[in-house]
């Protein structure tokens, strides 16, 4: 059973109610983003991490079409307008675009408008590219060519209207002049500030000790929707014109002949716009803006293609909250530099060690980053992370900020490899790797041991104990363990059959809980009570060793018969994989290397010893029942080879357990009775070897007594 959160899962990992309960949370997570964002111009995470919850809704509503909600992310865009300012609603909604990541996203999305369009391959096909300017979506409404509304995007259906403040930006004409001018049309653009005007406002703002704005585009946003417009028209606020709303008619048949004419008519376009033909093209102008990024007098945080013809664009149409014929190929998130001060190792719910590194504060996409994840130790070592290094701090697709690598001639002097803990810093216990059995390969997780006594693990623990399959107390279910740890109350499995006789020396009663009387507190000592007498594999399967659930903790609990030997068993098989016990511990059939390492590293905690010891003062395992004692076959190990005719393999191992055998997966010295089907192989030479007993089918049911079902 996971105890991974649904919002930790991959997507193609979750189940149905996992799915819907992570579309609820997306929906509500995405509108608390997009009301800071457009209504309050004060974002909490940065574009890449808001496009990875978009990308993640929209894949589980890929996967899962019945469970798209009605408020979801997908059929909507911003935020509702403000009520400081009237509301404007857009006679076109003001769509957002999807997303490419990288040069295949693109390809993808050429080779969709091919297909949509029954264009071959090589058909030749235009398309208008241009900065994707991050800034303010705004909306002018000309009316005869007079500026007579503006309108922010707001939800994409209805903005706020702030045209007394656009009036007060000098960069848009409140006539427009020229040729071919329509007689109405809704002139659709970007409101910016270049980042030197936003380096003098804030030299300003801080100098009268007013606020002090993260990024120019917080800058820009935060000026146009003043309820002062004299604030607005004191700011140096920019414009880029690139598309169109609602329009009586178009002075050209393209994209590109449209941006000229806005040109032409006094619009503020951008010089840097180009129309590519093919994904080629389109790849190449995107890696020359990224590399002459930073040359630019403004912000970009990607690139928008838009289909070039215009008769085109409208028989692609549009897709749910986005047009077929225009993508944004976003640039990955920006990187910083800082320093690493130190490395905590975080202990998870199940153990889980992960190393967390604290940094020198930095701002990254308008977020100050203290903290980042290291991942593991094999990333840790593969990049070679120590401590005083100065690192490169990426906050890309992921949610927490990632270090992507270190700036080596900035390394201090004496600075030493990082060396991961193999003990676990909550308390102590080894903390191991496993291997897989089936590849050989090592988990890339290192894990606590310490099981119950681990503070990180120990509240999740006792929720496993009290379970179902486990000692099963009614009355005591996860939330009352969860109170019951809180108050400190129970720490251990033990406290929970001292809790009646504490709870009647306590100053404060159980009885006297809120939630909590006579008759209930009555009622839940007793049901503790008659859970001192359990079955062993229920026993086994309440410690909660890694990799032993109910089935395995049968096998175990079969094999060695009482409480007493499987404890002894297990201290014995933890001192190393050379000893007997170990030996006979994996030798078990259906156990294995990987679970017979795991038994051993819990038993090899002391501590985790004590617990056990502790418990058994308090309960009493119960061997488990129906198998015969008086067999010929009781309390012997028997092993199973090669095809078998008469049973098959799984009824045979069954029909032995029940006869009191021990099944074995392996030959070796305590081995009594080799059973031998066809093709038999290592096995039955191993017996010839040892001079063990060997069986052939017909053999073994007359020694069991089970008659010949031939």
């Amino acid at each position: 059973m996971s105890d991974k959160d649904p919002s930790e899962k991959p997507v193609d990992a979750l189940k149905r109610a996992e799915a819907e309960a992570e579309l609820k949370r997306l929906a509500g997570l995405i509108r608390h983003h997009d009301e800071l964002y457009y209504r309050q111009d004060a974002p909490e995470v940065s574009d890449a991490e808001y496009d990875a919850l978009r990308r993640r809704n929209n894949a589980i509503e890929a996967l899962f079409p019945k469970l798209v909600r009605p408020d979801s992310p997908s059929k909507r865009v911003g935020a509702p307008a403000v009520e400081g300012f009237g509301k404007i609603k857009h006679r076109v909604p003001m769509l957002s675009l999807g997303n490419a990541f990288d040069a295949e996203d693109v390809a993808d999305f050429v080779q969709r408008v091919h297909r949509f369009l029954k264009l071959g391959e090589d058909a030749p096909l235009a398309f208008m590219a241009e900065p994707k300017i991050d800034g303010l979506s705004i909306s002018l409404r000309y009316q005869d060519g007079t500026l007579v509304e503006a309108a922010t995007r707001g939800d994409g259906a209805e903005g706020e209207n702030v045209t007394k403040n656009v009036l007060t930006i000098r960069e848009i004409p409140h006539q427009l002049k020229g040729k071919k001018i329509p007689e109405i049309i809704d002139v659709r653009g970007e409101i910016y500030m270049t980042r030197d005007d936003f380096a003098r406002l804030n030299e300003k703002q801080a100098a009268s000790g007013a606020k002090v704005f993260a990024n120019p585009r917080n800058s820009a946003a935060g000026s146009l929707r003043q309820l002062d417009t004299s604030i607005t028209a004191s700011r140096p606020l920019r414009f880029f014109a690139y598309a169109w709303g609602e329009a009586s008619s178009l002075p050209a048949d393209t994209q590109s002949g449209v941006d000229e004419a806005f040109a032409k008519w006094g619009l503020p376009v951008n010089k840097a716009a180009r129309v590519c033909n093919g994904t080629d093209e389109l790849i190449a102008y995107y890696e020359e803006l990224a590399e002459n990024r930073a040359k630019l007098p403004y912000d970009i945080d990607g690139v928008v293609y838009k289909v070039n013809r215009l008769d085109l664009q409208e028989r692609l149409g549009f897709v749910s909250r986005s047009p077929r014929w225009a993508i944004a190929h976003k640039f990955p998130a920006r990187q910083a530099m800082t320093v690493l001060n130190g490395i905590d190792i975080q202990v998870g719910r199940t153990g889980a060690l992960t190393p967390v590194a604290r940094l020198e504060p930095v701002t990254v996409g308008g977020v100050v980053v203290t903290n980042a994840t290291l991942h593991n130790e094999d990333e840790i070592a593969r990049k070679d992370v120590r401590i005083g290094d100065t690192v490169i701090l990426q906050r890309a697709g992921d949610v927490i900020p990632q270090i992507v690598g270190v700036v080596a001639d900035k390394r201090p002097k004496g600075a030493k490899p990082y060396k991961f803990p193999v003990l676990c810093p909550a308390c102590g216990s080894h903390a191991v790797r496993e291997v897989d059995e089936k590849t050989g390969k090592v988990d890339v997780v290192r894990r606590c041991t310490g099981g119950l006594i681990c503070p990180a693990q120990r509240v999740e623990r006792l929720k496993h104990f009290v379970s179902r399959n486990a000692f099963d107390i009614e009355g005591l279910g996860e939330k009352n363990i969860q109170a019951f740890y809180d108050d400190g109350l129970i720490q251990s499995p033990d406290d929970i059959f001292t809790l009646a006789a504490r709870d009647a020396r306590s100053v404060k009663r159980l009885e006297e809980r809120e939630g909590w009387g006579p008759q209930s507190a009555t009622k839940l000592f007793n049901a503790i009570a008659a859970r001192r007498t359990i079955a062993l594999d229920r026993f086994i399967y309440a410690l909660g060793i890694r990799h032993v659930g109910e089935t395995t903790a049968k096998l175990l609990a079969r094999f060695y018969g009482s409480i007493e030997h499987f404890r002894q068993s297990m201290i014995d098989a933890a001192a190393g994989k050379d000893s007997e016990a170990f030996k006979e511990l994996d030798n078990i059939e259906g156990i294995g290397e990987v679970v017979a390492e795991a038994i051993a590293d819990f038993f090899g905690e002391p501590h985790n010893v004590r617990v056990v010891d502790e418990l058994l003062r308090e309960v009493a395992p119960q061997p488990l029942e129906a198998v015969d004692s008086t067999s010929a076959v009781a309390g012997k190990t028997v092993v199973f080879t090669g095809t078998l005719t008469l049973l098959t393999r799984g009824e045979a191992k069954a029909q032995a357990e029940r006869l009191g055998a021990k099944v074995a997966g392996s030959v070796s010295k305590k081995t009594d009775y080799v059973v031998a089907g066809a093709d038999a192989g290592s096995k039955l030479s191993k017996a010839r070897e040892l001079g063990v007993a060997i069986l052939d089918e017909e053999q073994w049911l007359q020694l069991t007594g089970v008659a010949d079902r031939g």
